[in-house]
């Protein structure tokens, strides 16, 4: 899609530079991440309005460590480094970079030497010092020639820089992130008083031009769209439905692994109030069948992977014929693999329809390649649907399949689809579904002694699982208040038949991960 100002981040590594773009375009301008080592021919055909270094987990003396194409800084495009970035433009124009005399990692103070442009009007009434999140090991500690210092603290006396005749600021410490309380105002300050932008990324932005685009591509062909009922296929499956009318097909396939009652509200809501043209299938024996036994969570995942093609293919078959494929593929999978880093290893494979037989002789349709989760939520809002659906949480592929550890069995199935509606309806309850990004229940491959009733019992382990998180890449677990847990874990236990033991994971992402396989 074609945008009428754009601010590039060059991302050198760090945990933050998706976060720095989300930032950006929540500001009203787009923003795109491109690898720290992008040729600045590349960025000029862009036409950057302006360009982010990034942070990163490298010292710029590390001799393997990222550096931008050195033509960068003669764009004459206004270019703000962050942290590593600071310290790349440093060193670029002869400055000093050392190791610091005590490492930061958390919150500090920063006094504000220069209020006229980047610092201008922090906060209301403006700010004259502001607290901020800082994370490095090296700073900055001799100014190059041609900048001057614009803020410090006490332990970075060089804090923030402003070149005094080119367009280029650096800053120590890390606006994107929330700790950091007027960094949304400094970014502001960059995108629209340094850069130039006047704004307009917005949903309906978006809409408007994806409808005239879907349009374009599609033509007078057909489209088939998997429908799992989550955020992004359903939001997905409107967008398509209002560019292209009843030339989608959505095929709606019931693995036996969703969530209680998931599967027939998805086809009710489909079928009756957006009248698609809705397969549903009911291939809950073959999914079960075919994991039966299975313990290892990568066979797992494959298995359902390559059943969900099986059983996709033959209902795409009987549908028609189709031209297009359409995938809800977000901006964090797509950027996953240009990152300075490359491609992550693989910690677990991905169930998505993107691995269907190349004899289907489809082509993809991704409209969501260039929008983050919550930009897909801001989307489906504006077309209509209901928020109930619009703010759930995120579901693996595999469903349950990876939330049972060991093999699955129906009724190790039926024990957690019923401890996990348990759990949501208390978190519901309590008005915090919506502050948590993610909360679930799995099922543990462990028995425990218990008494009911007078009772010895000898029966299964639930653990719930809820995490804060912005885009899903780190998360802390959700600090819930004690009564809520407590009554989650004693209607488990009194409800769920086979249950006598619940138990809370504390643990943040990294180390672990959010899912538990």
């Amino acid at each position: 899609m074609k945008h009428p100002e754009l601010v590039v981040v060059l991302d050198f590594g760090a945990q933050y530079s998706q976060l720095i773009a989300r930032r950006i375009r929540e500001l009203g301008v787009y923003a795109e991440l491109l690898p720290g080592t992008a040729p600045a021919g590349e960025l000029r055909a862009k036409q950057p309005a302006g360009i982010v270094f990034s942070g990163g987990p490298a010292s710029v003396y590390d001799p393997d460590a990222p550096h931008p194409d050195p033509a960068v800084y003669n764009m004459g495009v206004p270019i703000l480094g962050i942290c590593y970035g600071l310290q790349l433009i440093a060193q670029t124009f002869g400055g000093e970079v050392n190791r610091s005399a005590k490492r930061e990692f958390g919150p500090a103070d920063v006094r504000l030497d220069d209020r006229t442009d980047l610092f201008r009007d922090l906060g209301t009434p403006p700010a004259e010092t502001t607290r901020v999140w800082m994370s490095h090991g090296d700073a900055l500690t001799g100014l190059p020639p041609g900048f001057e210092a614009i803020a410090h603290s006490d332990n970075s006396p060089i804090c923030a820089v402003r070149h005094r005749g080119k367009r280029i600021y650096g800053v120590q410490f890390h606006p994107e992130v929330v700790h950091s309380v007027h960094g949304t105002d400094l970014l502001r300050n960059f995108v629209y008083g340094i850069c130039g932008c006047r704004g307009g990324w917005s949903a309906g932005f978006y809409v408007e031009r994806a409808v005239g685009e879907i349009r374009a591509v599609v033509g007078d062909g057909r489209v088939l769209c998997a429908l799992s009922g989550g955020v992004d296929s359903s939001v997905l499956a409107v967008l398509i439905h209002r560019a292209i009318g009843d030339r989608l097909t959505c095929v709606h396939i019931d693995t036996g692994l969703m969530r209680k009652d998931e599967s027939a509200a998805i086809v009710r809501l489909y079928r009756d109030h957006y009248r698609f043209d809705l397969r549903s299938v009911d291939a809950r024996e073959l999914f079960l069948t075919r994991l039966a036994g299975v313990a290892d969570p990568e066979q797992k995942r494959k298995i359902i992977g390559k059943t969900f093609i099986e059983v996709f293919e033959k209902e795409a078959a009987s549908a028609g014929s189709a031209d297009f494929l359409a995938q809800g593929t977000l901006y964090p999978d797509v950027i996953e693999s240009v990152s300075y880093r490359g491609p992550s290893h693989t910690i677990k494979s991905h169930h998505n329809v993107g691995g269907l037989p190349d004899r289907m002789k489809l082509k993809l349709l991704e409209p969501f390649r260039e929008l983050f989760k919550d930009e897909v939520r801001a989307v489906g809002r504006l077309l209509g649907l209901p928020d109930e659906l619009i703010m759930r949480h995120p579901f693996p592929g595999p469903g349950l399949a990876v939330r049972i550890i060991g093999a699955v069995t129906a009724e190790k199935l039926s024990m957690l689809r019923e401890a996990d509606a348990v759990f949501i309806e208390e978190i519901r309850r309590a008005g915090l579904y919506e502050h948590v990004w993610q909360a679930f229940a799995v099922f543990l491959p462990v028995q425990t002694v218990g008494v009911m009733g007078d009772q010895r019992t000898y029966d299964s382990v639930i653990a719930l699982r809820a995490v804060s998180s912005v885009d899903g890449m780190t998360a802390d677990w959700y600090p819930f208040p004690p009564e809520v847990l407590a009554r989650a874990a004693s209607r488990i236990v009194n409800e769920v038949r086979g249950i006598n033991r619940v138990v809370y994971d504390i643990s943040s992402k990294p180390p672990s991960t959010i899912e538990w396989e």
